[in-house]
């Protein structure tokens, strides 16, 4: 229905108020059309960090506040009760957007269809562990888990790997479902970027939404490296350079690093538990950037498959510096790296590079 002509023709003839607003309610309607759902697979989702992240997920917090979706929970049949209990607790939330549930224990019905997969289960390493046996527990999951996305989840399924060694289980699934796009695959960095922000933020008493441009180089682990060098700070004056601001460079060095680096580890030790609210934060902004995009002059750390940027080993799931637009996302380039940073960063490549031998040793 043309409403354009509608309303000029009402004008013209000065029809009556409630004729005038009766075109402009069907008018509204017919723009108000609903999204289709899209569909989102948690696998170990019935452990705390999927317990923090659903009713993030079900509020639109990672796909906007318009947008319906359908979770799929995964999760082994040793969970299959709680996660039963999650799904009545997801139903009883009555969220707004969430157009259904599925909680299941098997992994073809948990990657049907979805487009979003956000791989939280895996095996991590437990005292007396050696790393081979915990990669090879992970190659395992993951070959699975591989295959079914690469069989029945939607074509253009994007996957985010949230499980340790996050890099390293992205390199698995990269690996071990060929017809994946590359690009479709990452893992989870976002939760060091904005540990970063935070300390940043906290140094200098500002609200960590002015503080942007922060990087995390390389691996999810203590090697990491957060670059503050081509980082600023939004002030009254302007944008100003952090290291500037600071003026600091022994914690920025020192201290800042290795606070970030550990942070993690603190948390765990203070709680007795892992990172689970802020992990499924950074989840939610992960793909919240990635399918959305980041904002002008922004850019977020993403763990991606390297094409040789920076001297970084093609191939590795290496973390960069992103921007993202119509849900693909983009190395920074031509950023300048001091003699500090490259020492950091070739560190922590090494160590990706040790994890990728290992891992091609457990895949055979």
């Amino acid at each position: 229905m043309d409403y354009t002509k509608l309303l000029q023709k009402a004008v013209v003839t000065s029809c009556s108020v409630s004729l005038f607003w009766k075109i402009i309610r069907h008018m509204w309607s017919s723009m108000n059309v609903e999204k289709e759902p899209v569909k989102v697979l948690v696998t170990g989702a019935a452990g705390q960090t999927g317990y923090a992240l659903m009713p993030m997920i079900a509020r639109g917090v990672m796909l906007g506040p318009d947008q319906p979706v359908i979770i799929h929970m995964l999760d082994t049949k040793k969970a299959a009760e709680t996660l039963n209990g999650l799904k009545m607790e997801l139903i009883d939330g009555a969220f707004r957007l969430l157009r259904g549930v599925v909680a299941t224990t098997d992994v073809v019905e948990a990657c049907r269809d979805v487009n979003i997969a956000v791989m939280l289960g895996g095996k991590p390493r437990k005292d007396g562990m050696e790393r081979k046996d915990v990669m090879t527990m992970n190659v395992s999951i993951y070959k699975a888990q591989a295959l079914a996305l690469a069989q029945h989840a939607a074509a253009d399924c994007k996957v985010l790997v949230v499980a340790n060694p996050a890099n390293t289980n992205a390199l698995i699934l990269k690996e071990s479902a060929p017809s994946i796009p590359e690009k479709n695959i990452t893992c989870l960095m976002r939760l060091d970027h904005n540990r970063a922000m935070g300390q940043i933020a906290e140094k200098l008493k500002v609200r960590v939404s002015d503080v942007k441009n922060i990087i995390i180089w390389g691996n999810h682990s203590s090697t990491q490296y957060p670059d503050v060098n081509h980082a600023t700070v939004a002030t009254s004056s302007g944008e100003r350079s952090v290291r500037d601001l600071i003026a600091d460079d022994k914690w920025l060095n020192t201290e800042f690093i290795t606070t970030v680096q550990q942070r993690g580890a603190a948390i765990l030790k203070a709680r007795k538990f892992s990172s689970a609210l802020s992990a499924a934060s950074a989840v939610c902004d992960h793909m919240h950037h990635w399918l959305l995009g980041t904002p002008k002059g922004t850019w977020v750390s993403m763990g991606v498959c390297s094409d040789g940027s920076y001297g970084i080993q093609p191939g590795l799931i290496y973390s960069f510096p992103v921007t993202c637009k119509n849900g693909q996302w983009s190395i920074v380039r031509g950023l300048k790296i001091d003699e500090f940073s490259r020492a950091k960063m070739d560190a922590t490549a090494n160590e990706l590079i040790e994890e990728k031998s290992l891992a091609y040793s457990c895949l055979g």
